[in-house]
């Protein structure tokens, strides 16, 4: 990404996600969202068990904003179609553990107790599970966006997953670290990247743990190049006797807009053009393979298939 590339809109929202932000506030006249009950759905993989644990959901008016690329009226249509709001939309977070033999393996972390009110719910729905963060040996970060890495840490500075080695995408973690890449950015979009570095920059070196696209993180788990979102952003293929389970992270945010129609940019995706081939290309191999795959803010149970839908996708939730 060069210097111009900071003054387009689509960073100032990604810098919005650093931190507990406006946007994410419900507001009065469009009530409060419903959080996940129960907040977990386990899945069998093979030798593994694969766990979506929601942090919670929350409620963004849809402006004009939203969709960067296409008419906000189109936007509405869209979402009628479906038999949805059209005057918000709810998008929810929703990290995943894999269990793996004595490893427990979180993918993407939530908010903690940094985020708006309607999160901060991995603890308690990770314990109802049956997991501490204590338990968590390994936590696997698809990208440096706040809603990902922000639950590594509570307010209070101290580690949520104390015992956990943090794996980061090498070229994201290159990026947000970048001192002259921080300089060239706008003053008001700085704060992404000071988040960046207050979460994980100050991480213990032996904790830290960088990997490349292409790398096996653990033992049937394997990371890809998905870039778009974010200069770095990875997600994951799980593997197990067999059976198979993708985590695509924020390939998609919102299925019921941005699957149905992949050329659609989310103003947080930070290079709209690449992020969009990202989400073909992505989205192509998952119909294909007819492979079970989770997203971050997929609705709740998170996991299901992704399906052709017109010139699009849609996502399936799993029964």
């Amino acid at each position: 990404m060069d210097r111009r590339s900071f003054l387009g809109t689509t960073f100032f929202g990604a810098t919005a996600l650093a931190f507990t932000s406006a946007w994410s506030q419900a507001t009065p006249n469009l009530g409060t969202p419903t959080p996940a009950a129960p907040g977990f759905r386990r899945m069998k993989l093979g030798a593994m068990e694969v766990i979506a644990i929601n942090d919670g959901v929350v409620r963004r008016p849809l402006g004009e904003e939203f969709v960067t690329n296409a008419p906000l009226e189109q936007v509405k249509a869209l979402l009628a179609s479906q038999g949805l709001p059209t005057d918000h939309v709810d998008v929810p977070y929703t990290p995943f553990l894999v269990v793996s033999g004595n490893r427990r393996i979180l993918f993407d972390t939530g908010f903690a107790d940094n985020g708006p009110p309607t999160t901060g719910r991995l603890r308690a729905n990770m314990e109802a599970a049956g997991f501490k963060p204590e338990d968590v040996t390994d936590v696997v970060i698809s990208h440096y966006h706040g809603d990902h890495i922000n639950g590594l840490r509570a307010k209070d500075g101290s580690l949520v997953f104390p015992r956990a080695k943090v794996h980061v995408p090498a070229p994201e973690h290159a990026f947000w670290m970048d001192d002259a890449r921080m300089e060239a950015a706008p003053q008001a979009a700085r704060g992404a990247f000071q988040n960046a570095r207050r979460v994980i920059g100050s991480l213990p070196a032996e904790q830290l743990v960088r990997f490349e696209p292409g790398a096996e993180i653990a033992p049937g788990i394997v990371a890809s190049a998905a870039f778009g979102h974010t200069p770095g952003m990875c997600i994951f293929k799980v593997t197990s006797e067999g059976r198979a389970f993708h985590y695509v992270a924020d390939v998609t945010n919102i299925p019921t807009l941005f699957a149905r129609n992949p050329d659609w940019a989310v103003v947080f995706d930070m290079d709209p053009h690449m992020a969009r081939m990202t989400r073909r290309r992505v989205f192509d191999s998952m119909v294909k393979e007819r492979a079970l795959t989770g997203g971050f803010h997929f609705p709740f149970p998170a996991f299901g298939t992704i399906e052709t839908a017109g010139s699009g996708y849609q996502f399936k939730p799993a029964a």
